[in-house]
């Protein structure tokens, strides 16, 4: 092995990316997001899609410990808006228990949110 190539192998995994709180929080939404439209499909299966949804509750529920907290530094008026999504999001989820197709609101409120994590709040 020469020189160079051990210092590659050495530095390679430091120039990963790091992420942000905010690059976490997408990437959390992404993967649960993409899980709930999964389970949308009509071949999908009943744990699947509760599956989906407990963890899509589980999200919302941390955010909205997070919001709550008065160290949070979001605008109050930002911090209410994402609250009433978290508490649209959990009731949306007992309906999409019964009901496939209460999946897609769900769906549309965590893409809006990724929309505006990553930085695109005005764009539809």
């Amino acid at each position: 092995m020469t020189a160079t190539l051990l210092a590659q192998t050495a530095y390679g995994a430091a120039a990963a990316p790091v992420r942000t709180a905010r690059g976490s929080e997408l990437a959390a939404f992404e993967a649960i997001t993409a899980r709930l439209a999964r389970a949308t499909e009509p071949s999908a299966p009943m744990v699947l899609r509760a599956a989906a949804l407990h963890d899509n509750r589980r999200l919302w529920t941390a955010l909205a410990t997070d919001l709550a907290g008065a160290d949070n530094a979001l605008p109050q008026g930002l911090r209410a808006q994402l609250f009433y999504l978290a508490e649209f999001s959990l009731v949306q989820s007992r309906a999409a228990l019964r009901d496939v197709a209460a999946l897609q609101g769900l769906i549309d409120v965590n893409r809006a949110v990724m929309r505006g994590l990553a930085g695109e709040a005005g764009t539809a």
